[in-house]
């Protein structure tokens, strides 16, 4: 049995297969970050727009980029590539600030763009997810039904959050 090279303790295969999404989970954690301190920045006299904008940097721009960086690579049935993820998660992070700019100048227009580049990104990610055209259908085991059931739950959420944040924005 060939022993596996751990990285800081973690095994090669784990490392592996997260280095094309690093740069998007540490995206995510810093949106998680900058959402806590411009929480704690408008603690004092919060107002609508920036309390919003905290909840949003943590929740879709930080742990719903986290989320789908994670499955996108961890639940694919194919090799994931850095330049392969790029544009799913560039699509997502411009759309995210396209939504966070949009809202906080009631500039509609950029929100409905950073809706519709959220869908697309969202899209691309569901369809990275494929196996092989012709491949048989591979076996999974219970642990990755349930996280591949998690990622989707994800991305259902964030579809469905997305037309009620752009009628929101008209409100």
């Amino acid at each position: 049995m060939a022993e596996e090279t751990l990285v800081s303790g973690v095994p090669d295969v784990i490392t592996g297969r997260l280095r094309p999404v690093g740069v998007w989970l540490a995206l995510g954690t810093a949106s998680v970050i900058a959402g806590g301190l411009l929480a704690a920045v408008v603690a004092h006299a919060p107002t609508q727009k920036p309390v919003w904008a905290c909840a949003y940097l943590v929740l879709v721009a930080g742990v719903g980029q986290v989320g789908l960086a994670l499955g996108r690579t961890l639940l694919a049935t194919r090799v994931v590539t850095a330049r392969g993820v790029a544009v799913e998660f560039l699509l997502f992070a411009i759309a995210n600030v396209g939504v966070i700019v949009g809202t906080l100048l009631d500039a509609v227009w950029l929100v409905d763009i950073g809706g519709a580049l959220l869908f697309v990104a969202l899209g691309l990610m569901v369809w990275g997810l494929r196996a092989p055209s012709g491949a048989a259908p591979a076996r999974r085991s219970q642990m990755t039904l349930w996280l591949l059931w998690t990622y989707r739950l994800l991305v259902g959420v964030l579809v469905v959050s997305i037309p009620v944040g752009l009628l929101l924005a008209r409100g």
